[in-house]
């Protein structure tokens, strides 16, 4: 397996899907039902086949994530080859940005003494997918950029 079996909450969201999945298989429900029962090990291995396309076209298609703590955040574009990445590092520790008062705070006071920008750029180590599929276990969140955007639009100036 690629990445990790989807939860039993996103399966059940990707419910029409995974029976579309199934079919192109020529299994129906009854047959899944029956392999569910009787083959666990093959009802698990096409949980896991499903999973990683699932996985490998959201990750294809994703081009922004983000990453909080109390006192920083974390933004990476992930274009094609490269993976570019802005933090923005909070010394005041008043300021929490895991709270929605934390970001309010860096949208009134981008300026303050207490922010500290950082900006970089990689290729990626390993597959593109494989390298956002590890920032979202560690707690990475997929965005629109509109905050990467924003901040990055500040510190090129």
């Amino acid at each position: 397996m690629k990445y990790r079996q989807l939860t039993k909450e996103q399966l059940e969201e990707l419910h029409e899907e995974f029976a579309r999945f199934l079919a192109s298989q020529k299994i129906d429900v009854t047959e899944w039902e029956r392999i569910k029962k009787e083959k666990t090990e093959v009802a698990e291995e096409e949980l896991n086949i499903f999973s990683d396309l699932v996985w490998d076209d959201v990750l294809t298609k994703s081009e922004f994530i983000e990453h909080y703590s109390k006192s920083s955040i974390n933004l990476f574009k992930c274009q094609e080859t490269l993976i570019v990445r802005i933090m923005v590092k909070t010394s005041n520790p008043l300021i929490d940005f895991l709270k929605k008062e934390g970001l309010a705070w860096l949208s009134k006071n981008i300026g303050d003494n207490s922010l500290d920008f950082f900006y970089a750029h990689k290729n990626y180590s390993k597959g593109r997918n494989e390298e956002l599929f590890e920032l979202i276990e560690k707690g990475g969140i997929l965005t629109k950029g509109h905050l990467y955007t924003s901040i990055f639009e500040i510190i090129k100036k």
